[in-house]
């Protein structure tokens, strides 16, 4: 052998190494147009349902909202609110800043939330991931949140009552949405600032939701217990305590709003007014009762198969990210089952403590009352976005599978948002039909009253199962006082016939 044939092995070996350089590139180039291209779709179908959002008219509790912020101002409506109606106080400044613009506030009401939501499960997404040491495609952290999202907010069995109705969605979807939100400057926490930064939220965040809403209250308790119980085992490094402090502290938090909603004289009324006393709901025949009426909405949650997408974004996210970081090496990465059978039992436990606290309210109504689901729904979204995830890491050790699990995953994630398109499809043309009915009649009460007309009659204008004056054929007389308020008039009269 001469002395060049020697060396021609040695030379060769840094070209195959640049060889395989520039093929990982090609094919995290390929990854990036194909997941940019795949999360057009979801984002196309929210951009979809904010465009609908124009179409939304004032209806039920929002009728009683608007004449009072109008008349009395934003403290009107939070002493409203805490003296008189249920005591949420932050629920009420919420209310005040959609209903300070009157009819546009309930319009515009989609497009901001919208975007408000799709933004803190992006950067939940994001941060967690930056968290845990992991990379992936660009793509990847928008496709996840756009998919819980329209998962979350399209995939319910009354989508106008989830995300276009205001008075609703701040109380049941908004809420979670926040809570969630709160993890990110934990997750972001670098420094002392940082970490002090985190804390204090924990602490602000849980005072907030423990006065927005009773329901998503209940879901912080059993989410921050079981978080504070297993990160004795679970979490890895320094990050173990910071992380405990924050559970304990949001936990406080929500308790100091809990307590102070509780205590309300609204609150007090509310429970004098649906009988909803400690003794009747934990009562043995409440509780059971309450279990059935679980059961009965856990079938139907799970026999939506629309839900799919949040495991599909799940399972491409665990395919493609990479990462590790020391984190990564942690219990929870090591066996995958602890966080699915954490977040299961979250799931199940909180869901039905948030049954037996709606219970009272809606009684028998509570199994198709579906809006209030949500403040547990979100948990059951991400635990299958969870799922996924850790299905993917399994999988990604498989060549043989990496691809075709890839392209079923994108396949499952298309079906699902064309399942979610048809309905929305359907309500557009419900909700323009209102809309329409609804101008032309406020038109015509704006023009009697402007002449001086003390009593006017009013045709209800509902859509999906909305509460409206006269419902059910002139039998269910609310909110009609409010309407006559809105209007200046002293009370309005049903009639069948559209004016």
């Amino acid at each position: 052998m001469t002395a060049d044939e020697s060396k021609a092995p040695a030379l060769s070996h840094p070209e195959r190494r640049s060889s395989t350089g520039i093929d990982k590139r090609i094919a995290s180039r390929g990854t990036t147009v194909w997941t940019s291209v795949l999360v057009l779709l979801p984002l196309g179908l929210l951009s979809a349902a904010v465009w609908i959002g124009r179409l939304v008219r004032p209806g039920a509790d929002d009728w009683c909202f608007l004449p009072v912020v109008r008349d009395d101002g934003a403290s009107g409506l939070i002493g409203k609110f805490y003296f008189q109606d249920n005591g949420r106080l932050a629920n009420a400044l919420l209310v005040v800043a959609y209903a300070t613009f009157g009819v546009p506030g309930h319009r515009w009401f989609a497009l901001v939330t919208g975007i408000l939501i799709l933004g803190i499960l992006w950067a939940v997404t994001a941060s967690a991931l930056r968290s845990a040491g992991m990379h992936t495609a660009r793509a990847i952290p928008p496709l996840v949140a756009a998919m819980m999202t329209v998962v979350f907010l399209f995939a319910t069995q009354n989508t106008y009552k989830t995300f276009y109705w205001p008075a609703s969605s701040v109380s049941h979807t908004l809420a979670p949405v926040l809570a969630a939100g709160s993890v990110i400057p934990l997750l972001l926490a670098r420094t002392r600032k940082g970490r002090a930064l985190a804390l204090g939220t924990a602490v602000m965040a849980g005072v907030f939701i423990g006065t927005l809403s009773e329901e998503t209250a209940v879901v912080l308790f059993v989410v921050l217990t079981l978080a504070l119980l297993t990160s004795c085992w679970a979490l890895p490094g320094p990050g173990r305590t910071l992380a405990r402090w924050w559970c304990a502290l949001a936990f406080i938090g929500t308790a100091i709003g809990t307590v102070t909603l509780y205590t309300s004289p609204g609150a007090r009324n509310r429970r004098e007014r649906f009988g909803a006393d400690t003794t009747s709901m934990f009562s043995p025949d409440a509780l059971m009762a309450s279990l059935r009426a679980f059961a009965d909405i856990l079938g139907t949650i799970l026999s939506t198969w629309q839900y799919a997408g949040a495991v599909a974004a799940g399972l491409l996210l665990g395919l493609l990210a990479r990462g590790d970081g020391p984190r990564t090496h942690g219990l929870l990465w090591r066996r995958p089952l602890i966080p699915v059978v954490v977040g299961a039992i979250a799931f199940l436990i909180s869901g039905y403590l948030c049954t037996v606290v709606a219970r009272p309210a809606f009684g028998t109504n509570l199994t198709s009352a579906s809006r209030t689901w949500n403040d547990y729904l979100l948990l059951y979204v991400m635990l299958l976005v969870t799922v996924g995830a850790m299905l993917g890491r399994v999988l990604r050790a498989r060549q043989r599978l990496l691809a075709p699990t890839t392209v079923a995953a994108a396949v499952v994630c298309v079906l699902a948002c064309t399942g979610l398109a048809i309905p929305l499809a359907h309500l557009e043309g419900e909700m323009e039909v209102r809309a329409q009915r609804w101008d032309r009649q406020d038109q015509w009460l704006r023009t009697h009253a402007a002449h001086g007309d003390q009593v006017l009659p009013y045709t209800p204008v509902s859509v999906s199962g909305l509460g409206e004056p006269f419902g059910q054929h002139g039998q269910k007389p609310w909110p009609a006082k409010c309407v006559a308020q809105w209007y200046y008039l002293k009370r309005i009269t049903y009639s069948p016939r559209f004016p």
